[in-house]
């Protein structure tokens, strides 16, 4: 059995003793031998089948368009979701910083109290026997 080059078939015809060898180049792909081409480069250039107008070709790169819109859309709109998310977050956090400056407040203010009466000095002093007011006339 010969050996088959790129861009050809092999058919047999067994008829009792006889043997047909005929090549036929296939509609797949051409063969870039014939066009003198030099080291480095592909020898055999593949040929689409179908063959499509400019119409096709239109409305393909349209479609492709439209869904990479669509893919955009939705990485926007989540996103956006996150941005939500993370307002309503911050929004919390802000709220309860305050809430705790509030009670560090408020903190300060009862210890600064129990710290006074419970002092030495505080337990050494001694209510006044009576108390007078200057009245402005």
């Amino acid at each position: 059995m010969p050996r088959l080059r790129a861009g050809h078939t092999y058919k047999t015809n067994i008829n009792e003793n006889t043997t047909t060898m005929s090549y036929q180049y296939t509609q797949t792909f051409n063969n870039r031998r014939q066009q003198n081409w030099s080291r480095n480069q592909n020898t055999v250039a593949y040929v689409s089948n179908i063959k499509l107008g400019p119409v096709a070709h239109t409305v393909i790169v349209a479609l492709m368009i439209t869904v990479l819109g669509l893919v955009y859309l939705t990485q926007a709109t989540r996103a956006t979701s996150y941005d939500y998310k993370t307002q309503q977050i911050d929004s919390q956090i802000a709220a309860l910083n305050t809430q705790k400056n509030d009670l560090q407040v408020e903190n300060a203010r009862l210890t600064a109290l129990e710290t006074v009466k419970n002092s030495s000095v505080a337990s050494t002093m001694t209510t006044p026997a009576s108390t007078q007011y200057a009245n402005q006339q």
